[in-house]
């Protein structure tokens, strides 16, 4: 088991239903599924916030982000869609929460990381 610092996580969601495929009979029955999964990792207190990405965006790359493209595109299954932060013991914990994500219904992903407290960063460098 990944020893970690931090009791936070980050979900990265990646791929899933796409919204114009799907009849919105289908939609809602998806919608209700992440509703009632987000509802329970509330409920037990895991469920620090998060929110689905919007269409497009800007890419910056180079020095001081002097180069700025329309993006990202990524393939569908690539493709970011939202992201939550979520209270675990540890790694594998979170990842086991992340087990009952509707995504999972519709060929996605989930990413889990351990998120880093900066304060703790700055604090031993003082």
């Amino acid at each position: 088991m990944m020893k970690t610092e931090s009791n936070s996580f980050l979900y990265i969601f990646r791929g899933g239903a796409d919204p114009n495929q799907m009849s919105p009979e289908d939609m809602q029955k998806n919608m209700d599924a992440w509703f009632a999964w987000m509802g329970e990792l509330r409920s037990k207190g895991h469920l620090e916030g998060g929110e689905p990405l919007q269409d497009g965006g800007k890419v910056l790359k180079g020095k001081k982000g002097q180069s700025v493209t329309d993006g990202p595109y990524a393939e569908g299954k690539e493709e970011v869609g939202g992201y939550l932060i979520v209270t675990a013991r540890d790694l594998d914990h979170a990842a086991e929460l992340a087990k009952g994500c509707p995504i999972f219904q519709n060929d996605g992903s989930v990413e889990v990381r351990a998120i880093r407290k900066m304060s703790d960063d700055l604090a031993a460098a003082e």
